[in-house]
């Protein structure tokens, strides 16, 4: 009887990993969601990246306005003769008049042009930063998706083992009934139970975090349905440390970033030298007097001479923001192709992490819990090696699948470091 009861131990366990876990997903009849739909539903109702859309899109109306003109003035003058009453000698007096006039401000050539082209590079960096923030975005998105799928399909794993984990309790309970157990070998079974139990509920707890961050980042009501994710599967990082390195210096929307305000500190700089250039203006005034008297016409043209104790200390700000600017860009290079590297390294080991338990640890770990099974039902083993390795099947098919969602979730970086999206 024992031995049976052994042999559909076996049979049993063997059936269950060829299953598929389905107790993972929330509900039978919920739908799977693919990473590429929440992308996409990320993208266009996330509210961070919608704000900083319309901040950029607010940005590119700069360029018009720095390279406007200044706003042309309008004047009316009354001079009145005799008395301050309005209207006064207007009549018995050619100096009365009444005046309409106009006046216009012209800086100095090239400095409209410096200050719309200022303008539009800090339109462009703010366009990369929208563009960082909604790569930000996306990594949180895919990193916690894979995490969530890790965990849904772990618990069911768990669970599937547990139920294995039944049967051995119950075989370890008829072999004490019948003198050829003992009462230990019951209580290390039900012990094991209750870490099973406690395990997965630190799974659900996990699950409800990370389908909370999810839907913050798609902008999901809360108490929306539970997200379902698809299996995760391992990608090939195709593409040298060097070539990554090159792609995230050229495509990187941080260092991009980073560039267009340099090339705005450039011309900044420019445009303070230039603010030693002194501005004009033009003044036109019609004086109307009474049909009797003729009419005065009067055109003024002014020179605006620059402050240039003031233009000298704002020309030393300028070439300091410029010196900034320039340490700024460089450390930013440094910090993403730090992260770039950190990230290769870690993918790159992560792959032959998955390999070593694929091709190595979890069908050894197979193979002994079946000797063990099999030395078990001989009397030759204890019960207390047979439950250690059952343990250590389930504990390298966990592993596994976490290493596989870091090994996804480094790519994930590195898709938001290079702009380059990994097949």
């Amino acid at each position: 009887m024992k031995a049976l009861s052994l042999l559909l131990l076996v049979t049993c366990r063997a059936a269950l990993l060829a299953q598929t876990p389905q107790s993972a997903m929330p509900s039978a009849t919920a739908p799977i969601s693919s990473l590429a739909s929440l992308i996409d539903e990320a993208q266009q109702n996330n509210p961070e990246i919608r704000a900083m859309t319309h901040a950029y899109q607010a940005a590119g109306q700069m360029t018009k306005s720095a390279g406007a003109l200044p706003d042309t003035e309008l004047m009316v003058q009354h001079l009145s003769v005799g008395s301050p009453r309005p209207f006064a000698g207007y009549t018995n007096s050619d100096f009365a008049y009444i005046g309409l006039g106009a006046s216009q401000e012209f800086p100095w050539p090239g400095k409209r042009k410096l200050r719309s082209k200022a303008a539009g590079l800090q339109a462009d960096a703010m366009h990369a930063q929208a563009d960082a923030l909604s790569r930000t975005v996306i990594e949180q998105l895919k990193i916690a998706y894979f995490k969530l799928a890790y965990l849904q399909e772990t618990l069911g794993i768990i669970e599937r083992d547990d139920k294995l984990l039944g049967d051995l309790e119950q075989i370890a309970e008829s072999r004490y009934r019948v003198g050829k157990g003992n009462q230990q070998e019951v209580l290390k079974a039900q012990l094991q139970h209750t870490r099973i139990l406690q395990e997965i509920n630190l799974h659900h707890r996990e699950q409800g975090q990370l389908q909370a961050q999810i839907k913050q980042l798609l902008a999901r009501a809360q108490d929306s349905p539970d997200i379902v994710t698809e299996p995760l599967r391992e990608r090939s990082l195709h593409g040298t440390a060097s070539e990554l390195l090159q792609q995230a210096r050229q495509n990187n929307p941080e260092i991009n970033a980073r560039e267009r305000l340099l090339q705005r500190a450039d011309l900044q700089t420019e445009l303070a030298r230039k603010e030693f250039r002194p501005d004009f203006g033009l003044q036109y005034i019609y004086q109307n007097t009474d049909r009797k008297f003729r009419d005065y016409y009067m055109l003024t043209f002014t020179v605006t001479l620059p402050n240039r104790g003031r233009r000298r200390a704002e020309l030393a700000e300028a070439t300091a923001n410029r010196e900034s600017a320039t340490a700024e860009l460089n450390a930013e290079v440094q910090r993403r192709q730090a992260e770039v590297q950190d990230q290769y390294v870690m993918a790159k080991t992560s792959a032959e992490q998955l390999r070593i338990f694929r091709e190595g640890l979890m069908p050894q770990a197979e193979a002994t819990f079946r000797a063990a099974m099999a030395a078990y039902q001989a009397n030759r083993q204890d019960f207390e090696t047979l439950l250690s390795s059952f343990r250590d099947a389930l504990d390298f098919e966990e592993q596994y699948q976490k290493e596989l969602s870091e090994h996804e979730s480094a790519l994930a970086r590195l898709e938001s470091l290079t702009g380059v999206t990994l097949p």
